[in-house]
């Protein structure tokens, strides 16, 4: 099943990418509000070894060759993830600084 538009969607991609924010990501999740080839997207057509088709997500454009999952949801939690730091025999969590989700949809507030 292929992601529709104006729906919701967290994106999983392949590599760490750099959001509009300037921090690195993982994974992106907004409203899905095209799925258009390389002409349409880049204005020119690619050759074999390139993408053909790209997602635009929130106020990101994704390749499609990036890809790795995309799943239907509504929300999801943009806090970032506790570490766990091992300091003199004992445990301690820390939380890291940035969430790996980037929400590219501008009022989104997960």
């Amino acid at each position: 099943m292929k992601p529709q538009i104006n729906e919701k969607y967290l994106i999983t991609t392949d590599g760490w990418f750099v959001a509009p924010d300037g921090n690195q990501y993982k994974s992106v999740f907004g409203t899905v509000t095209g799925i258009e080839n390389d002409e349409a997207t880049l204005g020119i057509k690619t050759n074999r070894s390139s993408t053909n088709w790209y997602i635009t997500i929130g106020n990101m454009i994704v390749a499609g060759c990036q890809i790795h999952y995309c799943i239907k949801t509504d929300g999801v939690s943009a806090i970032p993830d506790k570490r766990a730091i091992e300091y003199n025999g004992k445990l301690n969590f820390e939380r890291e600084d940035n969430s790996r989700i980037y929400c590219a949809d501008a009022n989104y507030q997960g």
